[in-house]
């Protein structure tokens, strides 16, 4: 009997976010890699995540896509790379 894993694998994605006066970000849209845009009708809930198994810290967004809510992460890069903050991802089923 073979055993299944049921551990996601990320996504990374093209979004679309704005930024507030106080530094808030707030994703706007997200971007499928073949061009489809899924506007972020709502966020409900950001909490920080645990942390990713490349040791960094990460953010997750709950939101509402199409009327379902959903993740979004936010993978933040090591302060060495200053034109780069982080990217975004999914989590999708293994097949």
């Amino acid at each position: 009997m073979r055993t299944v894993s049921h551990i996601p694998t990320r996504k990374y994605i093209k979004v679309t976010s704005d930024f507030d006066a106080t530094g808030y970000m707030q994703p706007k849209a997200i971007v499928w890699e073949d061009g489809r845009i899924f506007p972020i009708e709502r966020v409900t809930d950001f909490r920080p995540s645990s942390s990713t198994e490349s040791g960094r810290e990460c953010d997750c967004y709950t939101i509402i896509v199409k009327g379902e809510e959903k993740h979004l992460f936010f993978e933040r890069l090591s302060p060495l790379f200053a034109s780069r903050i982080g990217r975004w991802f999914v989590e999708i089923p293994m097949p």
